[in-house]
């Protein structure tokens, strides 16, 4: 009899996608219409996604990436932030060792879908201390506005 021998990280990484895989299910039947459908490519960046009455606010934690290597792409009904973060450029003494290094590099990249339509025009991004903040106004429709109808005779 073989038996499937697992190294520990594989072992809990395919543990944590079985959870987490469970979990969607779970909350699929909860909610099964999503407000917010996301597409994950590369490796995926921390997002806060708030809706207010008149525009959505998208936080996205971008630690140690320089404005000149993120990429944000809008659409009416969505946003698409790519970033690049490289390895930092070793110093002339090269005779060091890693003990341990948890830093991501790579390519970052984050789409989510909106359940109205933004006004691409008027869309905003600023970049502080790591934390990409976008503002993004939805767009006027007629559907919100009301009107009092009235009754013909």
């Amino acid at each position: 009899m073989k038996y499937l021998i697992k190294k520990p990280d594989t072992f809990l990484n395919t543990l944590n996608e079985d959870i987490n895989s469970i979990l969607q299910r779970s909350f699929d039947n909860l909610f099964p219409e999503y407000i917010f459908h996301q597409e994950l490519n590369g490796m995926a960046m921390p997002v806060d996604v708030k809706e207010y009455d008149d525009y959505y606010c998208v936080k996205v934690e971008l630690p140690g990436i320089e404005k000149e290597d993120i990429n944000i792409d809008i659409n009416k009904s969505y946003v698409k932030i790519e970033a690049n973060k490289e390895i930092e450029k070793e110093q002339e003494d090269k005779k060091h060792k890693y003990h341990k290094s948890e830093f991501r590099y790579g390519n970052y990249s984050r789409t989510i879908y909106f359940p109205y339509e933004v006004d691409v025009e008027k869309s905003t991004a600023e970049l502080k201390k790591g934390i990409l903040d976008l503002h993004l106004p939805k767009l006027e429709t007629e559907d919100k506005k009301t009107k009092k109808l009235e009754i013909k005779d």
